[in-house]
């Protein structure tokens, strides 16, 4: 909770008339109970059953969770996560009908099947199962990443899992592009001396890679998700998103920066130019990324570009 959200700031508002009715310890003793009557709620239903305001609720709110005696979803219902007691954790559930539309797909596939080995799920699902922290739980299996519905043990699996005849493997350092049934060319990050190593993939096969996202707002964002997953990129802030540009703050190595994502097969010199001019304005060196590798003469001037020491006038 941020800190506009302290009881004692908010405490110091009141008169003293209103202050003498009120005992913090005794406020927060009625919003355990409540907790322990109604499981999980909204700070709104707090509000209603210690008779205050939603602000005065979460400030104790965010206080009894610093103070670790509630705990709070990553889900959301509306604007704000579900407060509950350890233990409550099941009653959750309930709430799985305010996921949105991916996550409930992904919710409901893993309630049904207990366990999704993440290598053999679609890219969109992938990165649904991340954003279901309250019912998706990871483990490993060997190298796998597998996801346990969290009201089933993780035992259960060794005793129900049938092992594949060919082990499948994850590729960690290589994020999954796919719509298309095939491999495609890894993001590129500009800075990034293995980009002059990778393949160029063929126009007919880039055609048809586009042709199956075409209409999905979502799934360039789901792609760039799965980037950063696999490449440990912590996702920070997604400053705007769209069909052919997606601008997120991330922090990578321990160090922030601005990541402009193109959903294009070419980098040019003037999508360069505008990241940089983005990344200026936040003050964060930046990160492009792109379907395909840049064009050809953007890589010879990157490549040309190590080595410059300077340039100037002679007059």
């Amino acid at each position: 909770m941020g800190k506009a959200l302290n009881h004692k700031k908010i405490y110091n508002l009141l008169s003293f008339s209103q202050r003498i009715m009120l005992d913090p310890d005794e406020i927060k003793e009625r919003i355990i109970s409540t907790l322990k009557s109604k499981g999980p709620s909204l700070p709104v239903h707090i509000a209603g059953e210690i008779k205050s305001s939603i602000l005065f609720s979460s400030a104790f709110l965010g206080e009894l969770f610093s103070e670790k005696k509630v705990k709070i979803s990553h889900m959301k219902v509306g604007s704000s996560p579900l407060y509950f007691l350890s233990g409550q954790e099941p009653s959750l559930e309930k709430f799985s009908q305010h996921l949105r539309s991916k996550e409930k797909e992904a919710f409901l596939l893993l309630r049904g099947k207990k366990f999704l080995r993440d290598s053999a799920q679609s890219p969109a699902i992938r990165v649904a199962l991340r954003e279901i922290r309250d019912f998706a739980l990871p483990f490993k299996s060997g190298e796998e990443i597998i996801w346990r519905y969290f009201l089933v043990p993780e035992s259960e699996f060794k005793i129900t899992e049938k092992k594949p005849e060919k082990p499948l493997e994850i590729e960690v350092n290589k994020p999954v592009l796919a719509v298309a049934e095939r491999e495609t060319q890894k993001p590129l990050d500009i800075f990034s001396k293995e980009n002059k190593e990778e393949p160029e993939i063929k126009p007919k096969k880039r055609k048809a890679y586009r042709k199956k996202i075409s209409g999905k707002e979502n799934e360039f964002l789901n792609i760039i998700k799965e980037f950063l997953f696999a490449n440990s990129i912590d996702l920070l802030d997604t400053k705007s998103s769209g069909k052919r540009e997606i601008i997120l703050k991330v922090k990578d190595k321990g160090e922030e920066k601005l990541l402009v994502a193109y959903n294009k097969n070419k980098i040019s010199g003037d999508d360069i130019i505008k990241a940089s001019k983005k990344a200026s304005k936040e003050n964060l060196p930046y990160i492009v990324l792109g379907l395909g590798g840049p064009l050809k003469k953007i890589d010879s001037l990157i490549e040309a570009l190590r080595g410059l020491s300077s340039i100037k006038k002679v007059k």
